[in-house]
């Protein structure tokens, strides 16, 4: 299944071409790179079993590519498709 959300960048408040190169060499070749008001955040279309799955590896090739996250978001219809557990 495919996964909609958003992580915001930790201290960045837009993406270098070092950055969003070091971000797709890790796996975010799924990702959208974008910034406003200040603060930069990754968009990320991530196809994976679960919603849990897509995050965490999502965090896992951020954090790969020398970055850190300061939060997600979930878009709302992507949690009424997530299975309670």
């Amino acid at each position: 299944m495919l996964w909609q959300f958003t992580i915001t960048m930790k201290d960045l408040d837009e993406f270098n071409d070092t950055q969003a190169d070091a971000l797709y060499e890790a796996g975010c070749s799924d990702a959208t790179l974008c910034s406003r008001d200040g603060m930069a955040y990754i968009r990320f279309d991530r196809e994976s079993e679960s919603l849990q799955n897509a995050i965490r590896s999502a965090i896992a090739d951020i954090g790969a590519a020398g970055l850190e996250i300061d939060h997600i978001e979930i878009d709302r219809e992507e949690l009424a498709e997530w299975p309670a557990a």
